[in-house]
């Protein structure tokens, strides 16, 4: 399956990963997820996941991140005539768009209902997303 996935997802599955994000990031480590990526979204992860805020190891962190870019598939997206609730998270949904995921992975589905323009993407829950692997 090939998604996007939010920062929120990470740190959250990180921070706890015997809940439902904690399980979307096992996942793709094992494979079972692709992680459809650009240069934007990858330096958002690192930037959050880099916080002093959250303590984690940087090493750990560039290992999840080295994993992602090499397993995962880095999309090239252009931009798209919608306007989300939160700007930041435009990235997050132009490489779905552009790399046809199977979904976008968020703790925040409401970050993703535009205030205009539409969109086609399946905004989903972490459980959502281990619903359907």
């Amino acid at each position: 399956m090939r998604v996007v996935v939010d920062t929120n997802v990470l740190v959250s599955g990180i921070i706890n990963p015997h809940g439902s994000p904690g399980r979307v990031v096992d996942a793709i480590v094992s494979r079972t997820l692709t992680v459809l990526h650009d240069d934007r979204i990858l330096s958002e992860y690192r930037e959050v996941l880099l916080r002093p805020l959250f303590a984690f190891q940087p090493s750990d962190v560039n290992a999840l991140l080295d994993f992602i870019v090499f397993s995962g598939e880095h999309i090239a997206a252009g931009p798209v005539d919608i306007v989300l609730p939160d700007s930041t998270d435009l990235p997050f949904l132009e490489v779905a768009i552009a790399g046809a995921a199977d979904g976008l992975g968020t703790g925040n589905l409401k970050h993703f209902k535009p205030a205009r323009g539409r969109h086609h993407v399946s905004i989903l829950s972490p459980t959502e997303i281990l619903r359907l692997i």
